[in-house]
């Protein structure tokens, strides 16, 4: 029988943890909300890039970022933080159906695909 309290207790502890994340909207669709927040986001991580124009994705989850000297910033969503990359040109892209896809050159953050985007 006790066991039976344990379960139906860790049970509702679960649910009401769900219950209070939810409300807090915590692990909601984090995303790059603008142009101008990747563009500032790139200079922030980025040690002296100066951010000019910005593509974002449709979705919000990755940006391409186009510096003033000639280099790149690709920003993409990595849970709910933000993770950059400092690229130069040219980039080993391709156009997709689904957008543009940027290989980023780096094993551990991949290929980012920019959902809507058809070139740069």
């Amino acid at each position: 029988m006790n066991q039976l309290y344990v379960s139906l207790g860790s049970i509702g502890a679960i649910l009401v943890m769900t219950l209070v994340a939810w409300a807090l909207g915590l692990g909601r669709g984090a995303a790059i909300a603008s142009a101008e927040e990747a563009r500032e986001t790139a200079e922030g991580m980025i040690s002296g890039f100066d951010a000019g124009e910005a593509l974002l994705g449709s979705d919000g989850k990755a940006a391409l970022v186009h510096g003033k000297a000639g280099d790149v910033a690709l920003l993409k969503m990595h849970g709910a933080r933000v993770a950059a990359r400092h690229l130069r040109l040219p980039l080993a892209s391709q156009a997709t159906p689904d957008g543009l896809r940027v290989d980023s050159g780096d094993k551990r953050f991949g290929i980012v695909l920019l959902r809507g985007v058809t070139g740069y």
